[in-house]
Parts: structure tokens; sequence; C-alpha cells
């Protein structure tokens, strides 16, 4: 393939109108998240225009300004880039800045896409796009193969356990194809995605400017026999409703407010969206962190009453018992309720340009509850070079540590290897409401036993 010639007949031909895109959308099936990762200049933002523009996921308008731009650059062809690349301080520094989130979708499935930066002072733009992804997109360079930042990005989506990694060893037009390069970046790739403990990652030859191998196969890559990246995206399997039930409680609807229903008198609900799993109208449930116990009297979505919602559903519950529940307080499965903590120990990805030091005292936000936290420790940092943890009294920005955090007041958390949704929280700034950083919870099994650590846990 080539690059997409600037001519509006072209747009035209290959570009679907917003109601055909919509109605795309509509008749799809399942949802993925993605987020795509890398070292500066390694194509993640042509690789991403590319699957637009092969993917026939490009709106003419938007067709139409990536043109005139790269015509008033000089360009002879369409910088795919320039999709992504949306901010102005981004397409005049030719650099990804901001998380830029995209929605397409093909037949077989609908996407929602982040295309993270690669600029290490910009991590914590992929930590927030990683944070929700069912797969990481991460770009290899196949002329310099694995960087420090690809270290980085890998451990992050270790981390926060992301389901999937794929790998696009990209610009392998630039190596004339070679095999052997792409055998030898592979083999390193798949060593360090062991090491941080990856448990399947995905590797794939790919150049993003010609499109090879990201729609359609090439024919300039016979050694690689496996599917294409759009192929391969529309496989991969989603772990949607397989946790236990969990809803954040945002609002509390009194009696005293309207109900969704005239019928309905002396209504109370407890709204927000549940973050897993899926509950029944009859489910017994708790309400941490206080642990009373009650059952589901009804489920509520607008003025329509279900029998059942499932993850991703903003609704209504409506419990049997006239319990005490207040905003900020999570409904729980009875059978599968997170423990209730006030002493932490956690991976914290860093996002601050002022260091995280010992005594410390921030904000822990975690769904719709925001507590009082000191840190009382910093047990160690993860170092990129040998991917060991090393000992460390302070925590620098893009920096990934293990800290001991104590709450001032009890907060529903389990281990994230077992939960991305109650062992995620948010460290905020307590004078100024800025993020510091990301946490991801730790618990010791029962009998003592720590679960598997995504990284080695050496010491230098």
């Amino acid at each position: 393939m080539s690059t997409p010639t600037l001519t509006a007949g072209l747009a035209a031909d290959v570009t679907p109108t917003v109601n055909e895109a919509a109605a795309r959308t509509a008749a799809t099936g399942s949802l993925l998240r993605l987020a795509t990762a890398g070292s500066v200049d390694d194509g993640k933002s042509t690789l991403v225009g590319r699957l637009l523009f092969d993917s026939k996921s490009v709106l003419r308008d938007q067709l139409a300004a990536v043109e005139r731009v790269s015509l008033d650059r000089g360009l002879t062809g369409a910088d795919l880039a320039l999709l992504t690349d949306g901010l102005r301080a981004e397409r005049e520094q030719g650099i990804t800045i901001d998380v830029a989130y995209r929605y397409f979708a093909t037949p077989r499935r609908s996407f929602i896409l982040a295309d993270c930066p690669g600029h290490v002072q910009y991590t914590r733009n992929t930590v927030t796009g990683c944070s929700t992804a069912d797969v990481v997109v991460l770009l290899v360079d196949a002329r310099n193969g694995v960087l420090e930042q690809t270290r980085r990005h890998l451990a992050v989506a270790a981390l926060l356990r992301v389901p999937h990694v794929v790998v696009a060893v990209n610009k392998i037009d630039l190596v004339d194809f070679s095999a052997e390069v792409y055998t030898a970046v592979e083999a390193d790739i798949r060593e360090v995605a062991a090491e941080l403990g990856v448990a399947a990652v995905h590797v794939l030859p790919t150049s993003a400017l010609l499109g090879d191998n990201i729609v359609e196969a090439s024919s300039a890559t016979p050694f690689y026999k496996g599917p294409t990246l759009l192929g391969l995206l529309e496989s991969l399997p989603t772990a949607r409703n397989a946790g236990s039930f969990r809803l954040p409680v945002q609002l509390v609807i009194r009696p005293q407010t309207a109900a969704p229903r005239p019928e309905l008198r002396d209504y109370r609900g407890y709204a927000g969206q549940i973050t897993s799993g899926r509950v029944r109208v009859g489910d017994p449930v708790v309400v941490l962190p206080s642990g009373r116990g009650s059952h589901v009297a009804g489920i509520d979505l607008g003025e329509q009453s279900l029998d059942e919602a499932v993850e991703g559903q903003s609704v209504t519950i409506r419990l049997t018992d006239d319990v005490d529940v207040a905003r900020g307080d999570t409904l729980a499965a009875a059978a599968d309720a997170p423990r209730v903590l006030t002493d932490v120990e956690a991976r914290v990805s860093w996002l601050s340009e002022e260091p995280l030091r010992p005594r410390v005292r921030v904000l822990l936000k975690h769904g719709s509850q925001t507590v009082r936290a000191v840190v009382r420790t910093i047990k160690g940092r993860l170092d990129l070079e040998d991917l060991t943890t090393v000992a460390a009294d302070s925590l620098e920005l893009n920096d990934i540590g293990l800290v001991q955090l104590r709450l001032a007041s009890p907060v529903p958390l389990a281990d994230y290897s077992v939960s991305r949704s109650d062992g995620a929280f948010l460290l905020i700034d307590a004078h100024e409401g800025g993020t510091l950083g990301a946490g991801m919870v730790r618990l010791a099994r029962s009998g003592g036993d720590e679960p598997t650590e995504p990284v080695s846990s050496g010491r230098g």
C-alpha cells in the first residue's frame, strides 16, 4: 500500500458519511477499549491513522482537514498521524501530547481507541489511557528494538493488568522487511514481557506508513503467518461481567425527590454505574464499608424497570431494607465482598513533578469515595534497566514504586490482580485537587503468601 494521495475523489470513495458511520456502530457487536503506547517517533499516531483510514472509519470532513494541513506542509500525501494529533500544539510540534480518543467500528466490533503520548514526560497520560483498556498496542521501531520507554510501557501494562498486550514491530519497511531483524526484536520483546509478568503477548511486523499488516496482510512479510492488527483486535476476547457485582453509589435518590415512576411511593434508590459483574432482582448484597446486608428489591434504568443489570450500565438499585447508604458507599455481592481496609500496600505510578516522600498527606479516591491518607513508607522503586525493585526513599515523576498508606476511613479494596475496579485508586493533592498518582493494591493472600508480582522482586 502507499500513502493516501491528496484527492477529494479518494476521500469521497473511502470515507463513510456521518449517518453511515453511526449505523455501522449500532450494528456491531462487542466493544473493545484499546490504547496505543511506545517510544517517541515509533509511529503510533500514523498507525492509528492508517487503522482508521484503511478500515474506512474516517469521515470526509476529517480527511479533508488532514489534507489541508498536509498541503500546507508541502506533503504530497495525507499525513495520517494528524487524524489523532488533534491538539493545535501537537500539530505544530509534530508530537503527541495528550491522550486522543477515537471511536470507530467494523462489521465485527466497535472500538474506543486512546492514542497515548510517547515522550517520557507524558507517561502520566499513558497511564490514564491504559487504565481502562482491554488491550494495549505497543509500537517498537524495528531499527531501534526494545528501549527504556518500551520497558516502561510494558511495565505499566503489567501493573495495570491490561488483559491483552499487542506489540507491533513497526517501520519494518525501513529494514527491508528483514525476517532476521524482526525475529531478533520479537525475541527481546518476549524476554522483557516474561520478566515483567505479561502472561501473553502478540507480536507482529507492521508498516504504519505503507499499511503492511494493519488491515490487510502484507506480501512483503512471508515469514509472518499471523493475523493483521485489525484482525487480531476483532478476535481478542473481553472479560466483561466476569467479576462480582460492584456499584459505587454516586447519588441517593430519596423519598422527597421525584420517583422514576409515579406508582412507586416512598422511593429510595441508590444510583451509580456498575463497575463489574451483574446484579438481579432478589440478589443478596452488602453495603460497604458499613457491612449491612439487604436484598435487591428493584433495578431502574430511567423509567424502565429491569430484572438484571450488567457492568457498564448506570442504574438505580432499590433495596428491601431501609439501611443507611450514602454517596461514596459501595453495593457489592454479599457472597464475594471486598475487604474493608485502613492500611494499604500498593504499587503507585507517580505522576507529579513534586516527589512523593514519607509522611506526605494526600487524598485517596476509590470509586465515588474519597478519604484522607498519609504515606507511611516507600518500600522501593522499579528499576527499568534490570526490572528489579530497588530501595528508594522517594518517588520522582514517572517512577513506579511500592508504597504503604494509612487511611483515615475504611475503604473496600481488593488485590488489583484479582479485580481492576476494586484494586485501583487515585492519589489527589488535598489542597489543589490535582491528580498525583495512580495506585494498584497489593494484598497478602490467606496463609501469608503474597500474590505473584508483575515485576522481578530481586534487590540491587
